[in-house]
């Protein structure tokens, strides 16, 4: 019996499928991602909601999740993570009592701060193999996709 380790594994199909290749592209960046903000307590979707509401304060919960692409139910439980660990505020709206208002705290600044100039080294080795223009285009690409699909 040969050493399965050895052999060169058929993936068939697999890599000609943009959904195999996007997939197997995100486990690599999401490494690096991991690799480079160690120590931090944060992932690509804490990073994505500090990121979003350092720009918009007193966003709903619903126009975040929307933004970075989660389901409400989902949201939920990961802004209660992000208050415990006072890096995010809820304000209950003074309009519609079903609704909470988000604001970074200011300790969610400084996490905010300190991961932001990790996401830059992150991304500067993630895209160091392309050019300018292939970078733009990769982006114009992936928009494309993403807007493609109902």
């Amino acid at each position: 019996m040969a050493d399965q380790t050895s052999m060169t594994l058929d993936l068939g199909c697999l890599p000609q499928l943009v959904g195999y290749q996007l997939r197997m592209t995100q486990v690599m960046v999401f490494k690096d991602f991991d690799r480079e903000l160690s120590g931090l307590d944060i992932t690509p979707v804490i990073f994505g909601v500090l990121e979003v509401l350092s720009h918009n304060k007193g966003l709903t919960q619903t126009r975040l999740a929307n933004a970075i692409g989660l389901d409400r139910s989902s949201l939920v439980p990961l802004l209660d993570k992000l208050q415990k660990r006072n890096l995010v505020a809820r304000e209950a709206s003074t309009t519609d009592r079903r609704s909470n208002h988000l604001f970074l705290t200011s300790e969610g600044g400084r996490l905010l701060a300190k991961a932001d100039k990790r996401v830059k080294l992150h991304e500067q080795r993630i895209l160091a193999s392309l050019s300018k223009v292939e970078t733009r285009q990769l982006f114009k690409s992936l928009m494309k996709i993403g807007t493609a699909v109902p």
